[in-house]
C-alpha cells in the first residue's frame, strides 16, 4: 500500500481491530446491554469498510501483501456486518460467537498491513498492535462513556477498566513511536512536506501520544467524584483523546510505508 490511502486504511484497520478486541475480549457483555455492541459494532462496521476500501484505492500493483491486506479488511468488514446484523436480529449468542471470531480475523489482517511496511514486518506487526490497543481504547471508552446516559444503573467498573487500558496502551504506543524512528524520510508530493523533513511527523506522533496520556490522567481524576457529572467529565475527556489519538496514529503512519 502507498500514499494517504495506504495510511488512511491502516489507521481505521486498528480501529476496527482495537474496537472489536476490547468489546469481545474484556468482561463487557455480561455488564452492558445489547444495545451497546450493536452501537459499538457500527462504528467499528463503518471502520472496517473504510479500511478495506482505503487498502483497495492504495493498493500497489504486484504486492501480496497489500492484496491480501486488502481481502482480510473486506472478510473482516463482512463478518462485523453479521454480527451486527445478528445483534439487531436479536440473536446475541450467535452474535458473541461470531464476533469473537472477527477478532484473530482482524489480527490476520494487521499482520498482513505489516507485510507492506517499509521495515521489518515483525515490527510493524508490532506497531500496528499497539495502535489497534491505543485506538481501541479511547473509541471504545468514548462510546462507553455515552453509553452511561441511558444505562444509569450501570456499575463504574467497565469506564474504569478503559481507563486503565487506555493508560497501558499509551505506554505501548510511545514504545512504537519511538521504535519507528525520527529521522527524515524520503519526499513525497502525497504528503505535506513537514510531515517529512526531518522526522518532523514522529515528533508530533510522540507529542499527541503524551497528550493522550496527560488526558488519561485527567479521566482517571475525573472518575473519582462520585456524582453522575464523573462520568460525564471523562466522556469529554474521551472526545479529546480521540482526537490526540488518531492524530498520533495519522502521523506515526507516515513513516510505515515505503
Amino acid at each position: 500500500m502507498k500514499g494517504p490511502a495506504g495510511v488512511t486504511a491502516l489507521v481505521l484497520g486498528e480501529v476496527a481491530a482495537g474496537g472489536a478486541a476490547f468489546l469481545f475480549l474484556t468482561p463487557l457483555w455480561n455488564e452492558v446491554r445489547r444495545g451497546f455492541f450493536t452501537l459499538t459494532g457500527l462504528v467499528i462496521l463503518v471502520a472496517a469498510v473504510a479500511a478495506w476500501r482505503s487498502a483497495a484505492a492504495g493498493a500497489v500493483e504486484g504486492s501480496e501483501s497489500g492484496l491480501w491486506a486488502m481481502r482480510l479488511a473486506g472478510t473482516v468488514a463482512g463478518v462485523t456486518l453479521v454480527w451486527v446484523v445478528l445483534l439487531v436480529l436479536r440473536r446475541a449468542a450467535a452474535a458473541r460467537v461470531v464476533g469473537v471470531v472477527s477478532v484473530p480475523l482482524s489480527a490476520a489482517m494487521l499482520a498482513a498491513m505489516a507485510g507492506t511496511a517499509e521495515g521489518s514486518a515483525v515490527v510493524g506487526f508490532l506497531q500496528l498492535l499497539a495502535g489497534a490497543a491505543f485506538l481501541g481504547a479511547v473509541t471504545d471508552g468514548l462510546l462507553l462513556g455515552h453509553w452511561y446516559l441511558t444505562d444509569r444503573g450501570l456499575s463504574r467498573a467497565p469506564i474504569n477498566r478503559s481507563t486503565t487500558f487506555l493508560i497501558v496502551a499509551v505506554v505501548a504506543e510511545t514504545a512504537a513511536v519511538i521504535g519507528g524512528g525520527f529521522g527524515p524520510t524520503k519526499a513525497s508530493p502525497d504528503f505535506n512536506p513537514l510531515l517529512t523533513s526531518a522526522g518532523l511527523a514522529s515528533w508530533i506522533a510522540l507529542g499527541m501520544v503524551a497528550a493522550t496520556a496527560f488526558i488519561a490522567g485527567l479521566i482517571r481524576a475525573a472518575l473519582r467524584g462520585t456524582r453522575a457529572s464523573a462520568v460525564q467529565a471523562a466522556t469529554g475527556f474521551f472526545y479529546l483523546a480521540v482526537i490526540t489519538a488518531i492524530t498520533a496514529e495519522f502521523a506515526a503512519k507516515v513513516r510505515f510505508l515505503p
